[in-house]
């Protein structure tokens, strides 16, 4: 348990404290306006503190601080501070998924409209999130006939262009086709601008350009032509309807709902752009740690908006529930926005409605995210109570490693180590190894590099101070390693040999029969199939072997790839990836004709030649 720093030590300033237990690794971050006034809370009775506050003061070995200069920079160090350590007591703000996006490539030469997700690239332009991908892709194909932007892939594009003919997507309508030349820059630049516009809520221009448009048309007698732009126009209104109307067109807002428990909170977001709209988000926050209402309020603040939104920050944010610090987050905002951001509670009128409308969509949300956690929460803890009692470990082992080893015939021997925290995959914390002691089959040979290797590394890193530890800074509670006895026996030895046997327990999960064995037992442990902690054992030796499987096959398809093409004169690495990039992949390189390398505006004749005799086994004077 963590003593009380000495008095007088502790600053009358503002700050970030950090709690750490017996390993170093943060456990809790705080920030406060007067750090001694804060940390002096947490030394008192534990009979008056919160239960899990006094789990984490029980837990925690030693405090330390961070003095800044202002509250606004307390806000913003604690928030990194917790994206950085992600420690296990404080509250934490989890996507249900990947939100998927609509994308311009507005830095290419010819922009792209697509669907993406993931992490946002500074060159794209995104509008969302939306709540489906399938409701994105509808929107785009409705708007393709008025901007017929491309949204097809850099290499379809070049192909075409080769060709000299347009796909399907030209014929009707879809494209302008910039692949064949049927549009100019300037005319895409302006249809590329058109449609960002619209997307970001500014659609009545649109409409007024293609009414004028078709009432010309109509004046010069093109009906036809007059027919198409309606036809363009009834488009346009379907995806208008999409991004619904709820507030004047001036207004940019954020509006936040929230339905919750004692234990997690669920966050739903409606992002409102010049009146309408143009993005939903749902998160879960995790409540870790005791919260009132207005402090509930400030982590979702601090989560929602630590980079800038897509559709950029708005002047206004809606809130159901009083901020601790309103004045604080308000100031922190207006800082990324660039100008003032006003935080409130609606009480009357639309905004009030409205609020509402989006507190009933996280109450929807919520109750579809307990039906899960009803299995998901209980399953895990009765897996990791159910390990410590089969394999009786001192205590339910919230990290578990697992190793595995992967290999062909000796060639491209590798491991991996996949790690589970709180009986949840930590993927951020997988690592992988290449074998480099081991020329042969000997997967136990192979598994004593890894774990020592691993091990060695903790040993290293633990007297350091936090800040200059590397990745293999934390111990496991559980050791697993995939296979039987054998495999077992070099896991032991391996920490027999650094001194870990006492504080690391070890087990090995065997395919046959799912036997699982520890030292010094001949007879495997049978733990029962429908087991929860048999279950969870599974899964990690699957994704073990998984992972380790798919890092042997990049090692094989890399050495295989550009093994054919190496020593080639005049081919460095940038050309020999353009190349199979072009074609798609190296057995197409292969057979390419040597017509086909020569035409390549970008490859030299020479070059050409070199590489069609050395992939057809030729001498390169015979090649013509």
């Amino acid at each position: 348990m963590v003593t009380r720093p000495p008095a007088g030590t502790i600053p009358d300033a503002p700050g970030s404290y950090q709690f750490l237990d017996a390993n170093g690794r943060v456990i809790y971050v705080g920030k406060a306006r007067s750090l001694r006034s804060r940390l002096s809370n947490y030394f008192q009775n534990p009979v008056n503190l919160h239960p899990r506050t006094a789990q984490m003061v029980a837990t925690a070995e030693s405090v330390e601080w961070i003095q800044v200069n202002n509250d606004v920079e307390a806000l913003m160090l604690e928030y990194n501070l917790i994206k950085r350590h992600r420690p296990r007591f404080n509250v934490r703000l989890v996507d249900d998924k990947s939100y998927p996006y609509l994308a311009v490539t507005v830095s290419d030469q010819w922009p792209r409209a697509r669907v993406m997700r993931g992490k946002r690239r500074s060159d794209t332009r995104y509008f969302g999130p939306y709540a489906h991908a399938y409701a994105i892709r509808d929107t785009l194909d409705q708007l393709l006939r008025t901007f017929p932007v491309r949204t097809c892939s850099d290499n379809k594009l070049e192909r075409h262009r080769k060709l000299g003919k347009p796909c399907l997507l030209f014929h009707i309508e879809k494209c302008s086709g910039p692949c064949v030349g049927e549009v100019t820059p300037a005319e895409y630049d302006r249809m590329v601008e058109d449609l960002c516009d619209f997307l970001d809520g500014d659609t009545q221009p649109v409409l007024d350009k293609l009414e004028a448009e078709m009432l010309d048309a109509s004046e010069q007698l093109e009906f036809e032509k007059a027919a198409r732009v309606r036809d363009r126009i009834a488009t346009v209104n379907k995806a208008i309807e999409r991004q619904q109307m709820v507030a004047d067109r001036s207004e940019d807002l954020d509006v936040i709902g929230i339905a919750q428990d004692d234990l997690e909170a669920q966050i739903f977001v409606f992002l409102v752009r010049k009146g309408r709209v143009v993005g939903r988000r749902s998160v879960v926050v995790d409540k870790v740690e005791p919260l009132t209402d207005g402090e509930l309020v400030d982590k979702v603040l601090e989560g929602l908006y630590d980079e800038e939104p897509a559709v950029g920050m708005p002047k206004l944010v809606l809130v159901p529930f009083e901020s601790s610090d309103a004045e604080l987050y308000a100031e922190w905002l207006g800082t990324v926005r660039g100008s003032k951001v006003e935080i409130r509670i609606p009480q009357r009128g639309d905004k009030k409605e409205l609020l509402a409308t989006v507190t009933r969509n996280a109450e929807e949300e919520f109750t579809r995210h307990r039906l899960k956690r009803s299995t998901d929460h209980n399953a895990r803890a009765r897996a990791l109570n159910e390990l410590q009692e089969y394999l009786g470990l001192p205590e339910a082992p919230l990290r578990i490693e697992c190793y595995d080893m992967s290999h062909l015939q000796g060639t491209d021997y590798v491991g991996s180590m996949v790690v589970v925290e709180d009986g949840l995959p930590a993927k951020r914390e997988y690592r992988r190894f290449k074998i480099k002691t081991v020329d042969q089959n000997d997967d136990f040979a192979a598994m004593e590099e890894v774990l020592t290797r691993r091990l060695s590394a903790y040993l290293g890193d633990r007297d350091k101070p936090v800040s200059e530890r590397g990745k293999f800074q934390y111990p496991p509670q559980l050791l697993v390693v995939d296979g039987g006895k054998g495999q077992l026996t070099s896991a032991v030895r391996v920490l027999d040999e650094l001194g870990l046997a006492d504080e690391i327990p070890v087990c090995s999960l065997a395919k046959r029969m799912e036997e699982v064995f520890v030292p010094g037992r001949s007879e495997p442990i049978i733990i029962p199939r429908r087991s929860e902690a048999l279950y969870l054992l599974q899964r990690l030796r699957d994704e073990s072997h998984r992972f380790a499987i798919t890092f042997h096959r990049q090692l094989r398809d890399k050495r295989m790839t550009t093994s054919v093409l190496d020593g080639i004169q005049g081919l460095g690495p940038a050309r020999r990836d353009r190349l199979v990039k072009h074609f798609g992949s190296i057995t197409k390189v292969r057979k390419a004709e040597l017509d086909e390398l020569v035409e390549l505006s970008w490859l030299p004749d020479d070059v050409a030649k070199a590489v069609y005799a050395k992939t057809h086994s030729l001498d390169v004077r015979s090649v013509r």
